[in-house]
């Protein structure tokens, strides 16, 4: 039988750091990537690109990447933070994104394996963490499960 791949999810919103990186040590992540457009200028520190890699490493024992291919473009960000699109219209336009990135040949399952794609969204419900997690289980099969921290 092949085995599980555990892929899982956090958003850092409404999270202090002692509960986020609870968080990520209590599940056994063993790696964080990190799918935010803009990485280095946000409303909690703790989550700054240098500063995130620095306390994942000393805080949980988790290595950090900054996995720009799964992040969406300005363009379909931004036209649904205004408000331009609805979530099916940024939904759609981000799968078709990742599609054409071909992001299920950059990442293999062992780097899938454990790992946890993070923004900043509080609820994986609204967020495009949820989708690329969502487009590994569909092209790596039954055999991911996917968990919402």
């Amino acid at each position: 039988m092949a085995q599980t791949i555990k892929l899982y999810t956090i958003g850092f919103t409404k999270k202090n750091a002692k509960q986020f990186f609870g968080l990520i040590q209590e599940s056994g992540v063993k790696k964080v990537l990190d799918t935010r457009l803009n990485n280095v200028s946000q409303l909690a520190g703790f989550t700054k690109r240098d500063d995130l890699a620095f306390f994942l490493t000393k805080v949980a024992g988790v290595g950090y990447d900054h996995a720009l291919k799964l992040a969406p473009t300005d363009e379909i960000l931004k036209g649904y933070k205004k408000g331009e699109i609805s979530w099916d219209a940024y939904a759609e336009a981000y799968k078709e994104l990742i599609s054409k990135r071909h992001v299920e040949d950059l990442f293999s399952p062992e780097t899938l394996d454990g790992a946890c794609l993070l923004c900043s969204e509080a609820s994986p419900h609204h967020c495009h963490r949820r989708l690329a997690a969502e487009f590994f289980k569909n092209h790596l099969g039954a055999g991911v499960e996917i968990i919402h921290l």
